[in-house]
């Protein structure tokens, strides 16, 4: 499969109320640094550049280093100087000016920078912001000077941090999985009070796949630690979503929406993860609410449309739809073939089945890998007298994956419906009912303890017999006729059966002049249905001929 990757203004303006007990103000936005989220990190710094408790030196290196992260070196160096005039005893504006250097080739003035900032700031802190500058660089080239570095670091405090995430860092960057995350696992053992969210949210993106249990519980103890962090609401929300717990994710997303440095692109994840978590009035109402400021947003018409779908409001679900399918999609998006898909259920439960084939094709057009899509069009087909087409497209949606009874249960009856279309002569008609009558034993291997799936066998051996009632179908309905009888009840629930048992066995023996046998089923008949006075004529014409 298959997922899923997706505000209310009240929430949003109790959040800004209570923002400075919420949120972390500028720090959000060097931890978004720290673990690589660079936009994310950018937005967070601008939007608190000017708050009182931003330590601009700080909030000026950080952004210099995301443009020089994207190559803009000149307002990176603009950035670094904003910073030294802030604070220049702050070591990492310095260091930023070097790794500006090393960008340029300059690597005598990058060693000058580099001097500077740690006169300013002896910390191991800033050492290891000064390694892991050489390392950016180019690790190979100015290894020596990585070494060195890291060496005074520890030699400053062995303990700090900040050296073991480097040194994951660097792991990471080798491809060295489980030393990587046993150093991120050092780095959190020595952070003591002076916690480092990036350790967490690093050694649980280390773990994901191989262990999400492992890694949804480090976040969660991260958040413990740092309840306000928006970081950390964030990615334990995320990694929540990513291994399936939806409605948990929708929860603890809800809890972030209230931080005031959340995204404006979370508030449209956490309509989707409303509607996964099948809550889809809420869903669908804050959707409705970013449409009000952006009403352009593709991804919030479609949540409106596939919550009116949910809810079971068709005529609504109609209009919302109308609405999404007159978008233009935006490059980052397409219409789906879950869309196409629940447009054309939607028509079908309006009674508009010509219209949804075309859709349900759509939808197998734009995902041909999404096996449900062939069993849908299958249906459709079915409905549309494209018997042919039912057939193909089940067969193809059973070959996507493992395939339970009632689908071999539901091929079988396509089957014998494109049989039954069939000239008797059609060389195709014997291979087709080989596979229907294949496909209803692989049924009543789990279902043959129920007359109706005995049923279809008997019904498909005579349309593979020209209509004409076989001995095997013979043998098949007096097996469901057993099972019948072993609930008196069954007379009253299942009468039709027992009467076309009945016909059918008689029926039978009538055909191979066993006139006694025939008379015998067609009484039994006659007790369902004693007021059938063309039955009894009949029965009593037959006597004539025992």
């Amino acid at each position: 499969m298959n997922l899923k990757h997706l505000l209310i203004t009240a929430v949003c303006a109790a959040a800004a109320l209570s923002a400075s007990a919420q949120g972390q103000g500028y720090l959000d936005g060097v931890d978004y640094f720290k673990v690589e989220q660079y936009d994310n990190a950018r937005e967070i710094l601008e939007r608190t550049l000017n708050d009182g408790s931003t330590d601009k030196a700080t909030a000026y290196y950080y952004l210099g280093q995301i443009a020089l992260f994207n190559n803009d070196q000149a307002t990176a160096q603009d950035y670094f100087n904003k910073g030294i005039s802030a604070d220049s005893k702050n070591g990492l504006n310095y260091v930023g000016m070097g790794a500006l250097a090393l960008k340029q080739g300059n690597a005598a003035e990058a060693k000058n920078q580099f001097k500077a900032a740690v006169k300013a700031d002896k910390s191991a802190e800033t050492n290891v912001a000064v390694a892991r500058a050489y390392f950016n660089a180019d690790p190979v080239l100015y290894a020596k000077e990585y070494e060195d570095y890291m060496k005074d670091a520890s030699k400053r405090d062995k303990s700090c941090p900040d050296i073991y995430v480097m040194q994951g860092d660097k792991y990471l960057a080798e491809k060295q999985i489980g030393d990587a995350a046993a150093a991120y696992e050092n780095a959190i053992f020595y952070t003591g009070n002076n916690v480092k969210p990036e350790a967490y949210v690093k050694y649980a993106n280390a773990y994901v796949h191989a262990n999400p249990k492992l890694t949804v519980s480090k976040l969660e103890e991260l958040l413990e630690k740092m309840p306000n962090s928006a970081l950390a609401q964030r990615e334990y929300a995320e990694k929540l979503y990513e291994t399936d717990h939806w409605s948990d994710a929708a929860v603890e997303y809800g809890k972030y929406m209230k931080n005031p440095n959340h995204f404006i692109q979370d508030e449209e994840r956490y309509v989707a993860l409303l509607y996964f978590g099948k809550k889809y009035a809420q869903s669908y109402k804050l959707a409705g609410e970013i449409l009000a400021k952006n009403p352009e947003s593709f991804q919030m018409r479609r949540m409106r449309f596939l919550n009116q779908v949910d809810m079971g409001h068709n005529a609504a679900a109609m209009e919302r739809a109308k609405e999404f399918f007159a978008m233009t999609p935006p490059a980052n998006n397409r219409f789906t073939s879950n869309d196409y898909t629940q447009y054309a259920r939607l028509l079908n439960k309006m009674d508009r089945e010509d219209e949804a084939l075309p859709y349900f094709e759509k939808a197998v057009e734009t995902n041909p890998d999404k096996a449900d899509a062939y069993r849908d069009l299958a249906d459709a087909y079915y409905k549309a007298k494209n018997y042919e087409g039912a057939v193909a497209n089940q067969e193809k949606y059973m070959a996507a994956g493992e395939s339970d009874y009632y689908d071999y249960y539901t091929i079988s009856g396509y089957y014998m419906t494109h049989m039954s279309k069939m000239e008797a002569e059609a060389p195709e008609r014997a291979e087709i009912a080989k596979k229907a009558i294949a496909a209803i034993d692989s049924s009543l291997v789990v279902k043959g303890e129920d007359p109706r799936y005995q049923q279809r066998k008997a019904r498909i051996l005579i349309v593979a017999n020209n209509n004409e009632v076989p001995e095997e179908a013979v043998q098949v309905y007096n097996v469901i006729l057993e099972q019948l009888n072993k609930d008196p009840e069954n007379l009253e629930k299942y009468v039709n059966l027992y009467k076309e048992s009945y016909q059918m066995i008689a029926g039978y023996y009538h055909k191979n002049k066993d006139f006694a046998k025939a008379v015998e089923y067609y009484e039994k008949m006659l007790e369902l249905d004693p007021e059938n006075e063309a039955l009894k004529k009949y029965v009593d014409n037959l006597r004539k001929r025992i």
